[in-house]
C-alpha cells in the first residue's frame, strides 16, 4: 500500500518540536480523537518508548503497539506499529525541518510495511481515513506545542 503523509508549518523550532514528539505520553495529547487507553513502557522518551493504544477509525477498533525504533535529534523519530494481532505492521515517522524565515514544517508518514488482505482491498478508503485522521493529528499537534512552549517557558 502507499504511505500517507500530512504535514504543518508551526512557530516553534525544530528542538522545539522535536522535544515534544520525543515523549511518547505528549502523543496522546494530540491524537487521542481516535487513538484512545493508552498505556506506556519502556522509557518515558527516545528509543524504546512504548505504548499500546485502541485505534477507532472506520467504524472499527484495533489494539495497536507503538514503540520509537529510531531517533535523529532534531530533526526526526519513527515509530513502529504492530496491530491487527501482527497482521498489520507499519512505520510513523516525524520529519522536522526548519523553515526559511523561523518555524518548522512537521511531517508525519504513515507507511504500511504489511497490511491484512481487507486493507489491501480497500485501500483507496484505508488511505483516505488515515490521511483525514492525520491531518487532524497535525492541527492538534500545532495547538499542542502553543501550550508546551507557553508552559515550558513560564
Amino acid at each position: 500500500m502507499k504511505s500517507v503523509t500530512v504535514s504543518i508549518d508551526v512557530p516553534q523550532t525544530p528542538e522545539q518540536v522535536y522535544d515534544f514528539l520525543d515523549v511518547m505520553a505528549h502523543h496522546e495529547r494530540f491524537t487521542n480523537h481516535y487513538l484512545t487507553d493508552w498505556h506506556y513502557s519502556g522509557p518515558g522518551r527516545g528509543i524504546g518508548s512504548c505504548a499500546t493504544v485502541t485505534a477507532a477509525l472506520g467504524g472499527t477498533k484495533t489494539d495497536v503497539t507503538i514503540e520509537v525504533v529510531e531517533t535523529d535529534p532534531p530533526r526526526r523519530i519513527v515509530e513502529r506499529n504492530v496491530s491487527a494481532a501482527g497482521r498489520r505492521l507499519a512505520h510513523g515517522t516525524y520529519t522536522i525541518e526548519p523553515l526559511l524565515t523561523a518555524g518548522s514544517h512537521v511531517s508525519f508518514t504513515y507507511a504500511w510495511a504489511r497490511a491484512p488482505l481487507a486493507d489491501r482491498l480497500l485501500a483507496p478508503v484505508v488511505r483516505a481515513t488515515m490521511r483525514r485522521a492525520n491531518r487532524t493529528v497535525m492541527r492538534r499537534l500545532a495547538t499542542e506545542l502553543v501550550r508546551h512552549v507557553s508552559t515550558a517557558g513560564s
